[in-house]
């Protein structure tokens, strides 16, 4: 019974993997990119300043809570709410934060919500910045961490839904493999390169454990946090499935438009002791807002808001509550939601890694890493299984369509959509500034090279097109901080004097990834060195070895 429990899981995890195969790698391609997508998007916007100094630091909080509150007494005298941003360093994007000034109009008759203005404030004398310089249009970080869940060049539903099916074959395969591989962490610590088959197993097996308990939360935090999308039936069943149905369940869900507000203005109390009062709770420097507002029929507030970052709930930072008048402290509101609402957003921050410093990003990004060769393992690993059983059935003169198309989509997809994406920051350096629909374009070029790596992976010997094409990513890689000394002023050359980490380790990162290529390229070329080229047809060539 034991063994035919194992037998099953072991075709259900074969066959699991392949169909789901390369959309998960192109689902955790994107997605581990996703983790330093708005270092991505600084990258992609070069018309924007250099992170040079913080601005802020030395100015006292209380002078600079005044300057804010004299400049929104002066633009907005009649508001719904004040916010003052103060200097701190935003988990989201990821950048140091000035002194900024946000407000909100009372809203006209019939209307919800009121007009809304800006300013950012220079924090010693509280004069007006000016606008920097306006960046390029392009997709950015974001446009490519969107793609792991809403794919691209079809509806949201659909993508959603496509995606959502993937993972969860994702996760029966993770589940079936670890039933199959009854010795799998005691075959963790075996690898065993040039034997074929053999050496992609032991790989297979090895990146598999290594991040195992990644690989399980990130599937599974991926199907609950979009509860609602693959599961709707107890939402719909209470409140309907039309749109103004589903609207009004979010409204009880978080208390929308519950409360309407009165115009507030500066408060009785300084706002520098309400500061200090957070900043003895948080530690200094954490306090990331002070917002006033004022709801119908109750007395105006100060809301004082932490940094986000270091928390699972990151969109929910801490809030204190104070009068506006006397200053004394408010119990604070429930939060929207409730408890499920809570575990949620916990699932949500898990998977996007928004709670993570830097070093807890780039460990997510190694995971992520690691799920891509888990996954490409897994394909290449079918198809040299299906190769040798081809040979082994008599008929080596014959080549199989369908083991070669799967053996063209490998390579398409595995050494394919990398030099894809090194393609999409060349196009951001290299199509014209003012063309329309510039950030689409960026994703045109993406996907009409990687559809090119697929008609190239089939016009020419296998083995041949695994070394080219994994050269051609090393290239591209590479390339990409050239291209960008050549086009911008936000090179390593002027990045690294001047200690702008973001800038610089992402130029870095791209050599970093070029040398991994190279190195994977030179590997798996001196593993298709067969002793004649007869050989090399008849065996299929590059699923013969495994890269050591």
């Amino acid at each position: 019974m034991k063994e035919h429990l194992r037998q099953s899981m072991a075709w259900l995890h074969t066959w699991v993997g392949l169909v789901a195969g390369w959309l998960l790698f192109f689902v955790f391609v994107t997605g581990t990119a996703g983790y330093f997508q708005y270092e991505i998007t600084r990258w992609m916007e070069p018309e924007r300043a250099m992170q040079l100094d913080n601005p802020g630091e030395g100015v006292a909080t209380g002078h600079m809570l005044e300057l804010a509150l004299q400049r929104l007494e002066q633009v907005a005298p009649v508001a719904a709410s004040w916010r003052i941003t103060l200097p701190h360093e935003a988990m989201a994007p990821r950048e140091w934060r000035g002194l900024e000034i946000r407000w909100e109009e009372m809203p006209l008759p019939g209307h919800e919500w009121g007009a809304s203005g800006s300013e950012k404030l220079d924090p010693a004398s509280g004069a007006l910045l000016p606008a920097g310089p306006e960046p390029r249009e392009t997709a950015g970080g974001r446009g490519l961490y969107r793609m792991h869940y809403a794919l691209h060049y079809m509806s949201y539903d659909w993508a959603i839904r496509i995606v959502g099916i993937a993972t969860m074959l994702m996760l029966l395969a993770i589940v079936s493999g670890v039933i199959t591989h009854k010795k799998i962490f005691k075959d963790f610590f075996t690898f065993r390169p040039g034997k074929g088959q053999r050496s992609w197993l032991d790989a297979h097996n090895a990146v598999s454990v290594m991040a195992l308990p990644f690989f399980l939360m990130i599937t599974y935090s991926g199907l609950v946090f979009f509860l609602f999308t693959y599961m709707p039936a107890g939402r719909d069943v209470l409140y309907g499935t039309g749109p103004a149905e589903q609207s009004a369940y979010y409204d009880a869900l978080f208390e929308r438009g519950e409360h309407k507000h009165e115009p507030i203005g500066k408060p009785a109390v300084a706002l520098a002791p309400l500061v200090a009062q957070a900043e003895a709770e948080w530690g200094a420097g954490r306090v990331a807002s002070v917002t006033i507002e004022r709801h119908e029929g109750e007395p105006p507030e100060i809301l004082v808001a932490q940094v986000p970052g270091g928390s699972l709930d990151f969109w929910n930072p801490a809030t204190l509550r104070f009068h506006a008048g006397t200053g004394e402290r408010l119990e604070p509101e429930p939060r929207p939601g409730g408890s499920a609402g809570l575990t949620q957003s916990v699932m949500f921050n898990l998977h996007e890694g928004l709670f993570a410093d830097i070093w807890g990003r780039w460990l997510y990004f190694v995971a992520g890493l690691l799920g891509c060769a888990m996954i490409g393992t897994g394909l290449v690993l079918w198809s040299v299984k299906r190769r040798r059983h081809h040979l082994g059935s008599g008929r080596e003169g014959a080549e199989h369509f369908g083991v070669r198309l799967v053996e063209a989509l490998n390579v398409a997809t595995i050494a394919g959509l990398p030099l894809a994406v090194a393609a999409y920051f060349w196009a951001n350096r290299l199509l014209p500034v003012d063309i329309a629909d510039r950030a689409a374009w960026e994703f045109h070029s993406l996907f009409a090279v990687w559809l090119g790596t697929l008609f190239y992976a089939r016009a020419r010997p296998l083995a041949r097109a695994w070394v080219e094409l994994l050269w051609g990513a090393c290239a591209a890689f590479a390339l990409v901080p050239v291209i960008n000394a050549l086009t911008t002023d936000r090179h390593l050359g002027q990045t690294l004097p001047a200690g702008d980490w973001v800038l610089a380790g992402f130029d870095l990162t791209m050599w970093a990834l070029a040398a991994m290529f190279a190195y994977t390229a030179i590997k798996v070329r001196r593993r298709l060195a067969p002793a004649g080229r007869a050989v090399q047809a008849a065996a299929g060539a590059m699923p013969r070895k495994g890269v050591a």
